[in-house]
Parts: C-alpha cells; structure tokens; sequence
C-alpha cells in the first residue's frame, strides 16, 4: 500500500496540471474566438439629386421607291429639310453626326407571301444624331419636331437620350457619404447591443443606382437610367466594424 500511494498521489497530480492547462488553453481559445466574432457588418448608402448635364438625339429619314436613283434623290430631299431646320433651331453644323445611307432591298413577294427572287424596290434610310451640352434646347427642338413629319417628312425620331457627365468627380462625395452612413447605423447597433464602435476590419463598395427621381428601382448589376432629365444617384457601401 506505501508503495502505491506515491504513484498514485503523482498520478493525480499530473491529471490536476493537465485539466488547469486544458482549460487556461480553452480559455484563451475561446477569448480568440469572441475576439474574432466581435464585428458588426452595415450597409450604409448616401443619395443626390443631380440634372442631366449632356443630350444626345437620333433620328432618321427613309424612304421607298422602285427605282434607286428615285429613291437616293428622294432621301437627299428628305434629308436636306431635316438639316435646315436643325440649323433655323440654333443647332450647328459641328453638333449633328450624319451616317451613311443604308441601302437594303424590297423583295417581290408572291401571292402566297413566298419571296419571288425579284427586287421590287430599294429602301434607303439617313440617320443622324446630335450631341450637345444644350440640354433645354435640345430637349425642346425634339418636341419640335413633329412639324416636319407633319409637311411630309418621313421622319422617325425616339426620345432624347439624358446623360451626367461628372459622375467620376461625385464618387469620392458619395462614397464617403455612404460610409458616414454606416458609421452612424453601427454606432447605434453597438451601443444598443453593450459595446462599443472599433475601427473598420473591412469595406466593400456597392454598385452605383442611377435612378429616375424618386424612383425605388434598384439592380444588382448597378442602373444608369438615360431616359430622365432629373435623377438620383445612390451609392452603398458595405462596412465592418470591430466592436470593443
């Protein structure tokens, strides 16, 4: 019995070390991992209006005939009123982008509504566009245009395209805009929940929505809307703050 009471009595001991040294390591590890876990993640976004800075306008002449020269002499007509009355509108000769005539071929069709091989006729078409900074008259010469199509000229015209030119300068604005926003929502999360707001662990920028005014509609792939005068811009940011 005397000599089995020190190994047992060491026994022990050693068992004793082992289970503090377990749970000293235990302990640490999980203050690692509540150290790791100690973040917040917001999503912070900033909003501004803006008005569109640049105008670009297209349209097009075109007309049908059965013989080509008729055709070609016909479009040129056509094509020539449409480049007066840009220029009696105030629109310079530099602003307007004329492109080639297209020329394609109408095919003879059979009763049966089969193609019979044989041209029946040409159709050519002069489209232009006009690039400009004068957003007003731009935008009111396009409402204008209706007079030309009512004396005669074939004229097809969409709506005016609105576009923002310094987008690239707002960036910076916007995103520091966001990311106070975020600061601000994690603040008050932290606060609420017992801690307190660290330093940043990580960012990520979102894409940008530009938006009709008001308008709610957002993608995941980012909107750049063309058809509004007046708009929104919106930037998001993703943010991870340490919370202490």
């Amino acid at each position: 019995m005397s000599d089995r009471f020190p190994q047992l009595f060491w026994g022990l001991v050693a068992i004793g070390v082992a289970l503090v040294g377990a749970a000293i390591i235990g302990g640490n590890a999980l203050r690692d991992v509540k150290r790791a876990d100690d973040v917040i993640t917001v999503t912070g976004s900033a909003r501004q209006p803006i008005r569109s800075d640049f105008i670009i306008w297209r349209g097009s002449v075109t007309v049908q005939n059965p013989a080509l020269e008729q055709a070609y002499r016909e479009l040129k007509r056509d094509a020539d009123r449409v480049r007066r009355y840009l220029g009696e509108h105030g629109v310079p000769d530099s602003a307007v982008i004329v492109h080639p005539v297209d020329v394609s071929t109408i095919q003879q069709l059979e009763k049966e509504g089969g193609e019979t091989g044989k041209i029946a006729g040409y159709r050519l078409m002069q489209s232009f566009e006009i690039r400009s900074s004068d957003v007003d008259g731009i935008t009111k010469l396009s409402q204008q245009i209706a007079e030309l199509i009512a004396d005669g000229v074939p004229l097809t015209s969409p709506p005016p395209e609105y576009h923002f030119t310094k987008l690239s300068e707002m960036r910076v604005q916007m995103l520091a805009a966001a990311t106070k926003d975020a600061r601000a929502r994690a603040q008050v999360l932290a606060e609420n929940a017992g801690g307190h707001l660290g330093p940043v662990r990580s960012a990520d920028m979102g894409v940008f929505q530009i938006t009709p005014r008001y308008s709610t509609e957002v993608s995941g792939y980012g909107m750049n809307d063309i058809t509004s005068r007046d708009k929104d811009i919106t930037a998001v940011v993703h943010v991870t703050f340490a919370v202490e």
